[in-house]
């Protein structure tokens, strides 16, 4: 990590519909932002760490591992439209305005407890100056060639795309993000958003490490997968 000057970005919103509190909910024995801490800071020094967030108990569950908080969230950056791109920048400008300008983003969700330094460390290994973004994938279950659908215009379902597969171990390999990282380089990410850039590396993880908590369900499933991880 000599040669780059990283900024990691762990955004945790305080509002959580589908399930309240996720951010700092406990996961077997520990608030699930702090799986991605202890990740994150096993290759990054603490003053390159920035949680973002609006909520003041999230605060407070960050600074008792002993990581600073350097800012509140504004209100505005915290609403169900909010986007991560302007997270992410407001984050960014703020860095740079105190004299600190990174060279790698390293944008990692809190909804993400699996991912694990090995992983983190095997994505940086991809990263090169050339690249929008290296990004976390694994490969979809569900393929466009073969189990996607879309209508036409007169309603009848048509493969999302085109190809004559009888079998899916014969379809082209379709990834899709997890979640996990997202490596961006900063130049381009204060050029445009994440979903317009071109020049993207993938980073491919195994399927138990890919888990993105979203809904109940998806709790109760890393509820097993910790137990099985860590209870060994």
């Amino acid at each position: 990590m000599e040669k780059i000057k990283p900024l990691v970005i762990i955004p945790a919103r305080g509002g959580s519909k589908g399930i309240p509190g996720k951010n700092i909910k406990i996961l077997r024995n520990k608030p699930l932002i702090n799986y991605t801490l202890e990740t994150a800071r096993a290759l990054i020094p603490d003053e390159y760490i920035c949680v973002s967030t609006d909520s003041e108990a999230i605060i407070k569950v960050v600074e008792e591992t002993g990581i600073k908080v350097p800012f509140k969230r504004p209100a505005y950056l915290a609403t169900d439209s909010a986007s991560s791109y302007e997270v992410l920048l407001h984050a960014l400008q703020f860095y740079q305005r105190q004299g600190y300008c990174p060279d790698l983003i390293i944008f990692m969700q809190a909804t993400s407890p699996f991912r694990n330094v090995r992983h983190l460390r095997e994505a940086l290994e991809l990263y090169t100056p050339d690249c929008d973004m290296v990004v976390s994938v694994k490969e979809t279950a569900s393929n466009p060639y073969y189990v996607l659908f879309e209508e036409d215009e007169n309603g009848w379902l048509k493969k999302s795309k085109d190809g004559n597969f009888t079998r899916r171990q014969d379809c082209p390999k379709v990834w899709e993000y997890n979640g996990a990282i997202y490596l961006i380089n900063p130049n381009s990410l204060e050029r445009q958003p994440l979903n317009e850039f071109t020049h993207i590396r993938k980073y491919v993880m195994e399927e138990q490490f890919s888990l993105d908590i979203d809904t109940p369900l998806d709790w109760k499933l890393a509820e097993i997968i910790a137990e099985d991880l860590y209870s060994q």
